[in-house]
């Protein structure tokens, strides 16, 4: 019994011999790396705050940057204590491969999020029109984009199809066009008809007073003449106003004895 403990502790004490050193250098990288991430974690999340990144984004850069530390660190003591990395190289590299197939369709979201918020082709409380939709954005998440539209329906958009996909800003310039059209008979007077059109243009406040206003004849048709309307307006005032000129402009021509075509369907 004697016998064998001692061959026990010759064992034991051969292999301190041996790899004692390692273990020692690997111990002391270990403390060195733990508090060098720990002031590296610091410094990162004070540089972020003074380039004033993205909220959304800071935790993610930090996380990745933080973990990438971490796993360098891990191969460097393994490295110095002496464990061979192939069988973790062989068990990581297929669980990424199965992880990356898996989850495609997320990390080109995810993707799509970083983009977003890293170039900003639109910002919180823009209003946007993309993927066949219209709204207000009202989040900017990593994964989707929230928007609110006007009818009040939120609709929620992978970014990966957002940012791969044509973004039209309304917002963007703060000011937008506005173009209608209306038809005249031949019979109408023309100038008079422009007249009382331009009035109520200039009579509505919601109109801005310092970009160009067009109104005219934009084409001869059959049986009618095809006026059109351009003004420019805030975005936020851009369905109000269209709506308010359309009802003046129906009314006070009317009222002028200016008359509109009937559609063809009711002039059999």
């Amino acid at each position: 019994m004697h016998a064998r403990l001692q061959n026990y502790y010759n064992l034991v004490y051969d292999w301190l011999l041996i790899n004692g050193t390692r273990l020692i250098g690997g111990f002391i990288v270990l403390i060195i790396g733990l508090k060098t991430i720990k002031f590296i974690r610091l410094r990162l999340r004070a540089r972020m705050d003074r380039r004033q990144v993205h909220s959304a984004l800071q935790p993610f850069f930090l996380s990745l940057s933080i973990t990438s530390l971490y796993i360098l660190l891990v191969i460097t003591i393994t490295t110095i204590v002496g464990i061979p990395l192939a069988t973790f190289t062989t068990i990581i590299g297929g669980f990424g491969v199965a992880l990356g197939l898996a989850l495609s369709g997320t990390f080109q979201n995810f993707a799509g999020g970083v983009l977003i918020l890293l170039l900003k082709p639109f910002e919180l409380n823009d209003s946007i029109v993309a993927q066949g939709q219209e709204g207000k954005v009202t989040s900017i998440q990593i994964f989707y984009t929230v928007l609110l539209t006007i009818d009040n329906r939120t609709i929620i958009i992978p970014n990966g199809k957002l940012f791969n996909e044509v973004i039209v800003n309304v917002s963007r310039e703060n000011r937008r066009r506005l173009d209608f059209e209306f038809r005249l008979g031949y019979s109408a007077d023309i100038e008079k008809a422009k007249t009382i059109v331009s009035n109520i243009v200039a009579n509505t406040k919601t109109i801005l007073v310092d970009f160009p206003v067009r109104i005219g004849i934009v084409s001869l048709d059959v049986d009618n003449i095809r006026f059109t309307v351009n003004v420019w307006v805030k975005p936020d005032d851009y369905l109000s106003t269209k709506i308010d000129l359309m009802e003046n402009i129906i009314k006070q021509l009317g009222a002028a004895g200016i008359s509109f075509p009937k559609p063809g369907w009711d002039r059999a």
